[in-house]
């Protein structure tokens, strides 16, 4: 039995995710976080570090990283790569005047050989707010098409109202558990 097949089977026993919530700042991280919790989410400031939440969803453990985005920040963003089994890359939508660099992050991040095999879940976030591009416009301007070594998916989201979160996040679980939850 090989190394990789006694940490599948070790979490299979557990049912636990390891989520790593990453995007430029003020993209709405933390408030997704938040909102996932059950927090109230009327006073969020810059997050600095990191902050981790882990959640019950569906049988399944949760362990969310939610990392600061600030540029002087995401040179760290490699100190939370490890184990990773899902990635979230959340979008600005109406911050047409960033989404070049936030493609650029994302493209890099996705060049890293730990998260490799990571799902991939774009939250294309604040579609509340006029003005947000939709999906299929972050899907040309982020490039996703080009994404061939990650399974990854957008969603449309917004971390104020919470529409459309639970479907991005049931999304991911379920492809993470696809590839890493054998059946008995």
């Amino acid at each position: 039995m090989g190394f990789l097949t006694v940490l599948k089977k070790m979490k299979q026993k557990e049912k636990e995710m390891r989520i790593l919530m990453l995007g430029l700042d003020n993209a709405g991280k933390t408030t997704i976080l938040k909102r996932f919790n059950g927090e109230p989410i009327n006073t969020i400031s810059p997050t600095l570090g990191f902050n981790i939440k882990t959640l019950e969803h569906r049988g399944f453990k949760l362990n969310i990283w939610d990392v600061g985005g600030q540029k002087s920040l995401r040179s760290y963003w490699r100190n939370y790569f490890e184990c990773t089994d899902g990635l979230i890359w959340v979008v600005d939508s109406a911050d047409k005047r960033r989404l070049e660099d936030c493609r650029n992050e994302l493209h890099v991040l996705l060049q890293e050989e730990r998260l490799a095999g990571a799902t991939l879940l774009i939250f294309a976030n604040k579609q509340d707010l006029p003005g947000a591009c939709t999906t299929d416009e972050l899907r040309d301007i982020l490039e996703l098409d080009k994404i061939k070594t990650h399974h990854w998916r957008i969603v449309w989201c917004s971390a104020v109202t919470g529409e459309n979160l639970l479907d991005g996040i049931d999304w991911m679980i379920n492809d993470i558990a696809a590839r890493i939850f054998t059946l008995d």
